[in-house]
């Protein structure tokens, strides 16, 4: 193995953690456009429109907007708070800088592919203070590509110049991330989450630190 991949939200950015500490500083920021709201009320709504981040902003607002009654603010005067201000939210998974930093030592290829916008999601790779870490960094805005559209994942291994054979993905979306780095020919890892269960992989981590022994793993059994 040459190459590891990776996507950003649920797999190194701890996505369900930074809304909810975004949202808490959300609503004090604004306290003066809904206080009429009670803090619970308004994070509680805005975390079930947001569905674990698969629903873009500009829904969950409108429909916050509409929900409340709020007359003082617009719901794009409420993105763009959000566009500027969830970045400095960021929580990290545990022990990400030393996984990456154990991975680059080892002498693997780093790259990330992630869907959304571009410098949004750049400011939070950015936030996370991991950019550096990374020979490739794919975002979807900006590729024209999502996932899991196996063209994002192909441009990427030949901007690494590594084979799929060579090369491992980690994701938390069954689809998005392992089973279409598989469909590939990647090694496909998954980056266990709540929200799924019995998902096809070649292997399953929770921690980040896993993903250490998975790779001594493959390595065996590429010998083999």
């Amino acid at each position: 193995m040459k190459a590891i991949l990776f996507d950003l939200d649920g797999t190194l950015l701890n996505r369900d953690a930074s809304v909810s500490v975004f949202v808490e500083k959300q609503y004090e920021r604004l306290h003066n456009y809904v206080g009429h709201i009670s803090k619970q009320q308004y994070t509680r709504r805005f975390t079930e429109l947001d569905q674990r981040g698969y629903v873009w902003k500009d829904k969950v607002y409108a429909q916050l907007v509409q929900e409340f009654a709020l007359t003082t603010i617009t719901s794009e005067q409420l993105l763009e708070d959000y566009v500027q201000h969830f970045k400095y939210s960021c929580v990290a998974f545990p022990n990400l800088v030393e996984m990456l930093a154990t991975l680059k030592r080892a002498g693997y290829k780093l790259g990330m592919i992630t869907n959304g916008f571009g410098q949004f999601q750049m400011d939070n790779i950015r936030a996370l203070q991991i950019e550096s870490f990374f020979d490739v960094i794919l975002v979807s805005e900006w590729e024209g590509l999502k996932k899991p559209d196996e063209r994002i994942f192909l441009k990427a291994l030949e901007q690494l110049q590594v084979a799929p054979c060579a090369s491992i993905f980690v994701g938390d979306h069954p689809e998005n991330d392992v089973k279409a780095a598989r469909y590939v020919g990647m090694k496909g890892v998954w980056k266990k989450d709540a929200g799924w269960h019995d998902v096809l992989a070649d292997a399953v981590i929770e921690d980040l630190l896993e993903l250490l022994p998975v790779l001594e793993t493959f390595k065996e059994g590429a010998t083999n």
